[in-house]
């Protein structure tokens, strides 16, 4: 890490009369005189302790230690604007930042999303997936809507829904042969170990097959004929509606908790209210294994 930085401003300066290749054309462009130009680079020059730019009269080229430094200096100021331009995502008024995970805004919230922009065009929200819980006390986020949450200090914490698991395959794979089928694992302790325990039903599940660590992959490999899995009740829905997946058996063992956690800044905001209320109707409407437990933290 340098201890010393040079100025950003000699830095622009830099950038504008490498890439039009003339001081004149770099001061038009940032609004400067041609003379602020020229000290900009001669301090920026003085602080590398070498040339970067060959002068001839009026005419510039660059040195090849400035060809170095101008595709550092590029890539350093585009990543600065894009970082910037991000930041205006926390300024808006009627933003709402949904965490919940891969799984779950792909296979259950995406295909419902139409749905909630048509009731509330007005919230701006943004959906920010991680593969990991959040931590709310350090991270922007209003509400985090997960299956591997628990209640965290200043949120506070709903079970939304208890899941159920259970074996199924795309109907290309139940029309084979029991021992022709693949076996498809998940990384997460509730897979096939967890069913032969809470169920202790052989459906033809295997020690052996591919194995997924994130439980979307995991369903879409499923419902692409892939091999048969373990299916959480919820997020399967969808694909069992449109003939992408067929149970094994009628039987489904204990999955795990849908719960929210939200932020105390944000419990009381009606953007908060509005999508909490939208989302229990959507859960509501298609399961009613619903948990009205509640903690606060």
């Amino acid at each position: 890490m340098l201890k010393h930085w040079p100025p950003l401003n000699a830095l622009r300066g830099f950038e504008a009369a490498a890439r039009l290749g003339s001081f004149h054309k770099a001061a038009e462009e940032l609004h400067l005189t041609q003379s602020a130009i020229s000290q900009q680079i001669r301090s920026l020059e003085g602080y590398l302790e070498q040339p970067l730019f060959h002068r001839s009269g009026r005419s510039v080229s660059l040195t090849d230690a400035g060809h170095d430094l101008l595709s550092t200096t590029q890539s350093l100021l585009q990543q600065l604007a894009v970082g910037i331009r991000r930041l205006e995502q926390y300024s808006k008024p009627n933003q709402l930042v949904l965490n919940t995970t891969p799984a779950f805004a792909r296979h259950w919230l995406l295909p419902r999303l139409g749905d909630f922009h048509r009731h509330h065009p007005e919230i701006d929200l943004w959906l920010f997936t991680t593969d990991e819980a959040p931590d709310m006390a350090s991270q922007t986020i209003d509400i985090a809507v997960r299956d591997d949450i628990a209640a965290q200090a200043e949120c506070s914490f709903r079970v939304l829904l208890r899941d159920r698991l259970y074996p199924a395959g795309h109907p290309t794979q139940l029309a084979l042969p029991v021992s022709q089928r693949t076996t498809l694992h998940g990384e997460r302790e509730m897979d096939w170990s967890h069913w032969e325990v809470e169920a202790g039903i052989d459906v033809g599940q295997q020690g052996h097959g591919l194995n997924f660590s994130e439980p979307g992959l995991l369903l879409d490999a499923a419902c692409q004929g892939l091999g048969i899995a373990l299916v959480s009740q919820l997020l399967a829905r969808q694909a069992r509606t449109n003939g992408l997946l067929q149970p094994l058996t009628e039987r489904s063992v204990r999955g795990p908790n849908w719960a929210w956690l939200i932020h105390r800044d944000s419990e009381h905001s009606p953007l908060t209210r509005d999508f909490c209320t939208w989302l229990e109707r959507q859960l509501e409407s298609g399961d009613n294994t619903k948990s009205t437990a509640r903690h606060q933290g």
